[in-house]
């Protein structure tokens, strides 16, 4: 049997993400995983799950498409297109919640994970999120229709909760990762 490398075990996050399979989604993550977002980080099962679940309510059609893959065991690293409807309630940074636009929005983004034990341990996601809430029909100040959240299980940024910790990236050695069709640039040591 295959041992799951980091490269596996995102692009079964990634399947997983597509079908809103979030017991398939956790199942990916070691227990103590650390997820970093661009809207806060979420810490062990309890609080990734939650991230998801916010995601998957706000954006019911939400799909990911990877452009490109770096060739790279461990971090895995992919940039991708995030697409969806605003049709549900959505967690912002600071707790509260943006209701229902019916706007449709794509947001790039990349991504990394590292492994350990066959599980991901660390996953950081980076997009923009002002891209994200302009296309949601918000302005500076995000002052599109919002209410307040009573409680988040997972720590966005401004929310008294913030964990301001991730766990430490873990460094490929060079010779591990390259991008296809992209040469190494050589190195000259002094």
């Amino acid at each position: 049997m295959r041992m799951p490398d980091a490269r596996w075990l995102k692009q079964r996050l990634h399947d997983a993400f597509n079908r809103h399979d979030l017991d398939e989604v956790i199942q990916c993550h070691s227990k103590d995983a650390v997820l970093v977002t661009p809207a806060g980080v979420a810490e062990g099962h309890e609080q990734i799950a939650s991230y998801y679940e916010d995601l998957f309510r706000g954006f019911p059609d939400m799909r990911m498409t990877v452009w490109h893959t770096v060739l790279c065991t461990d971090p895995a690293v992919t940039e991708w297109l995030l697409t969806g409807t605003h049709d549900g309630p959505f967690l912002l940074p600071g707790g509260q919640v943006l209701e229902r636009t019916g706007r449709h929005a794509a947001v790039r983004g990349t991504g990394t994970c590292s492994v350990s034990n066959e599980k991901i341990i660390s996953h950081r996601m980076y997009f923009d999120q002002l891209e994200l809430y302009t296309q949601l029909g918000g302005r500076s100040g995000m002052t599109a229709p919002v209410s307040r959240r009573t409680s988040a299980r997972w720590s966005s940024s401004g929310s008294p909760g913030l964990t301001p910790r991730a766990a430490a990236p873990r460094a490929a050695p060079a010779s591990a990762c390259r991008s296809p069709g992209r040469p190494r640039e050589a190195t000259t040591e002094r």
